[in-house]
């Protein structure tokens, strides 16, 4: 797929990861993902936000911890919206909240910080100039975001009101769907969709923007949340080499319908999954 210039509202197109001490990530990365780095902020400013690429394309980011937010270092999920303000208002009237009221980003674009009904956080981008991540499904680059959730139906709700999703259910789980994205798509890769069919993809994939992911019901534990996942050439060599640069595989490797991925957490606490696509496994049992 070409490089991406623009997403319609919608649609996950942008991550960035906040950190305690950012710039001590970076060699994990930069070892990793062969991500190459640049402080994007004004000279002299408190705040980092190194912007990530890879053949000088952006991908993802790094940055500081917003002054006030938790100091939990995490990957953010961006969701692209024509308007951040009627996004965050509609968020509110569907049961959610606004953990970071509408601001703008230099000439980058407008951004809120919305959580839904059932607490997980994700962000919403009103672009400018900053058009999301321009090298996604390559090896090191964004491939998927997934909501964790222990109330899918009520979730299905909120995120329908808010960005008009539907629901695709796959025996692997089931995927959040934007009407008339495979159209979009289409535009740029003429044939995408003809050519996912004779892989053996599903009807209405095309559509897909993301994952939906119950969390088991014997999890008192963990929250609900989105996570980020960056496609791969090799799932085992990837989970090796993040332990090899101080990172820790908390999960995985391990086979999954389509796929082979490995749940990484990098040095600082920041977890997010590595997939490597495998066509053989498209029959697998979740």
């Amino acid at each position: 797929m070409p490089d991406r210039d623009g997403y319609i509202p919608g649609v996950p197109c942008w991550v960035d990861s906040t950190q305690p001490d950012p710039e001590a990530t970076l060699p994990f990365y930069r070892g990793l993902f062969g991500w190459e780095f640049e402080d994007a902020m004004p000279e002299g400013s408190v705040q980092k936000y190194f912007m990530a690429r890879i053949g000088g394309g952006d991908v993802a980011a790094v940055g500081s911890i917003p002054e006030g937010a938790p100091p939990l270092p995490m990957w953010n999920t961006y969701i692209w919206v024509g308007s951040a303000d009627e996004t965050a208002s509609r968020a509110r009237d569907a049961g959610g909240g606004v953990a970071m009221e509408p601001f703008d980003v230099m000439d980058w674009g407008r951004m809120a910080v919305l959580t839904d009904p059932e607490g997980a956080a994700f962000c919403i981008w009103q672009a400018k100039d900053h058009k999301g991540a321009k090298v996604v499904n390559e090896h090191g680059s964004l491939n998927f975001n997934s909501l964790a959730t222990r109330e899918p139906e009520r979730a299905q709700a909120f995120y329908g009101a808010v960005f008009g999703w539907t629901t695709l259910v796959l025996p692997g789980g089931s995927m959040w769907t934007l009407p008339g994205y495979g159209d979009h798509l289409e535009e740029g890769s003429p044939g995408l969709g003809e050519q996912m069919a004779q892989m053996g993809a599903p009807e209405g994939f095309i559509d897909v923007v993301a994952a939906l992911t119950p969390i088991a019901v014997d999890d008192s534990e963990t929250p609900a949340h989105w996570s980020v996942t960056f496609a791969v050439d090799d799932a085992d060599a990837t989970a090796a080499k993040a332990s090899e640069l101080g990172g820790e595989v908390v999960a995985g490797p391990g086979d999954a319908p389509w796929t082979r991925t490995a749940v990484i957490k990098d040095p600082q606490g920041a977890t997010f999954i590595a997939s490597q696509f495998v066509p053989e496994n498209r029959d697998l049992e979740p």
